[in-house]
């Protein structure tokens, strides 16, 4: 899978006039990167690019794993730690990790990762989530 099956994602799709145009593609084993750059358009403070956006990036990559992996799955449990703000126009590199699976009476839940980083290669945001096959 290298492109979402979705052209109307609000992350990635590419038929969606308000899209992020994220694209993904594996580098090693088990993850994802992408990259994006916030816009002014993006903020949420002055200069800061919004907390749900950020979500949204690290949910989408560890989805994007999960779909490099021909898993049918969604978001199930999502939790982010922000480690320092996000500003506005500066490029930022997003890894997602795939990191296991486990059986519950319910359906299969994948486990993920996801971090992004600044150019200079701080971390600015991580998240763990729990994907539930559909």
């Amino acid at each position: 899978m290298t492109e979402a099956d979705d052209k109307m994602c609000f992350a990635c799709g590419q038929e969606n006039p308000i899209s992020l145009g994220l694209k993904f593609e594996e580098f090693e084993s088990d993850k994802v990167r992408g990259e994006f750059t916030p816009g002014e358009n993006h903020q949420g403070y002055d200069g800061i690019m919004h907390g749900g956006l950020i979500a949204t990036l690290l949910d989408e990559a560890m989805a994007h794993v999960i779909g490099f992996k021909d898993i049918k799955a969604f978001t199930a449990e999502l939790n982010i730690r922000f480690r320092t703000a996000v500003e506005i126009g500066k490029k930022l590199k997003i890894i997602g990790e795939y990191k296991g699976t486990k059986k519950s009476s319910i359906a299969n839940v994948h486990y993920t990762e996801a971090e992004i980083y600044d150019e200079a290669g701080n971390l600015k945001a991580k998240a763990k989530a729990k994907f539930m096959e559909a």
